[in-house]
């Protein structure tokens, strides 16, 4: 049986492209890129190649590209050390403000810092998972450093302001510090300090304009494997003169940012992948997966009643379509359908196997009992209108099935 994949949003296949792009560097050129001999010199200039393409996609220089493992780290460094670096310059009770339905990767951090004494906003969302930029304005004080606000959710693909986000920053911070260097504390008495625009863009590589001089983000955290590129290996983009201090020790390595030995193999597939991501590529895809999504969605409503579609697709990227099947267990659906060769999630990767319900959906004011009747399809650019209809066809007498095996559901 021919296994379905609609479970981008967790990873994505590496594209052969970047296969074939990494494939030397596991055997052939294989130095370690801090050594000085020629092995090592080779392996640096595959680097330097992958920091520029990584550079050029967000219209920044490559010495503001730090690679890391993945998102994770990304979102740890940009957060946890832009907080320790403002600390050590003797910045005194820190505001930072973030969403409630961030990826744990940023949430847990927060909490981390709350818990030394930081203050932490947690804006909440619109129905669609959306925030009110009012909202944010509002919770903007004078103790305000850092607003980190994540592109694209990756459990029902709500796609946030970040544009007019960093707009609103930019111009805030012009009536405080030109840049952080004139930001000395001897100095500038009760003045406010300039404001950090974190976003977690993971999720929205494949899909939106991550020019991060546009829309004037200052760290942004991306991940290869989200993007047909390898797992554990990522990158950080941190623009210059922003205030930033190393988690983890014991190297000189990306600037002294990020020590250990670089994943020279992951980076140059890291590259690879960035390098597909050109406009009109992503558009043709783009156009082809909301096609596909659009008639999953169109099927799904029509042929099962008591559906909730939780993804607002006017404010989403193409690939999400999150479903919640009422009466019925998102595990129990997710099984079924792995049983009959079509592979899906409840939510995020990262929570899979928790019991609880998802905070994401939770924020959006959907009840608990509902949000544990919860699919995720998340769609690629590999996918086939033939494998949508499959969907169409296995899902509906599943869900009958499993509904008339729930005693608090009555059978239609």
């Amino acid at each position: 049986m021919k296994h379905i994949y609609f479970d981008h949003s967790a990873t994505t296949p590496v594209d052969g492209k970047v296969l074939a792009a990494m494939m030397p560097y596991f055997s052939k050129t294989y130095g370690n890129p801090s050594s000085i001999h020629n092995f090592g010199q080779n392996a640096v200039m595959a680097v330097d190649e992958a920091r520029e393409s990584v550079a050029k996609f967000l219209n920044c220089v490559p010495e503001e590209v730090i690679f890391t493992s993945g998102s994770t780290e990304s979102d740890n460094l940009a957060i946890r050390g832009a907080i320790k670096a403002l600390l050590k310059k003797g910045v005194k009770k820190p505001h930072v403000i973030t969403t409630t339905i961030e990826h744990p990767a940023v949430l847990e951090p927060c909490a981390e810092l709350q818990r030394g004494g930081v203050e932490v906003t947690y804006l909440k969302v619109k129905p669609n998972g959306v925030i009110a930029s009012n909202d944010l304005k509002k919770a903007i004080k004078d103790s305000t450093v850092l607003i980190s606000v994540m592109y694209v959710n990756s459990e029902v693909g709500s796609i946030q302001p970040i544009k007019e986000i960093g707009k609103m920053i930019k111009k805030i911070n012009e009536n405080r510090f030109k840049t952080w260097r004139e930001a000395d504390l001897k100095t500038r008495g009760d003045k406010p300090m300039p404001i950090l625009f974190h976003t977690d863009a993971t999720q929205a590589l494949n899909f939106l304009d991550c020019d991060v001089q546009k829309n004037n983000i200052d760290l942004l955290s991306m991940s290869g494997h989200k993007i047909y590129g390898p797992k554990g290996v990522g990158a950080l983009f941190v623009r210059t003169g922003t205030p930033l201090r190393a988690l983890q020790l014991g190297g000189h390595h990306e600037n002294n940012f990020r020590s250990g030995t670089l994943n020279v193999t992951g980076i140059v597939g890291l590259g690879a992948a960035v390098r597909e991501l050109s406009r009109k590529k992503v558009d043709v895809n783009n156009k082809k997966i909301a096609r596909l999504r659009d008639t999953l969605v169109k099927g799904i409503m029509k042929n099962i009643p008591d559906v909730v579609l939780n993804t607002d697709r006017d404010n989403a990227t193409p690939s999400h379509a999150h479903f919640s099947f009422l009466g019925v267990e998102g595990e129990s659906a997710l099984i079924s359908l792995d049983l009959a060769g079509i592979a899906v999630s409840t939510g995020s990767a990262c929570a899979s196997g928790s019991l609880k319900p998802s905070h994401v959906l939770l924020a959006m004011g959907i009840k608990q009992e509902v949000a544990h009747n919860s699919i995720r399809f998340t769609l690629g650019k590999n996918n086939t209108m033939e494998e949508i209809k499959k969907a169409i066809k296995v899902l509906p007498p599943i869900i009958r099935k499993l509904r008339k095996m729930n005693p608090l559901k009555k059978a239609e």
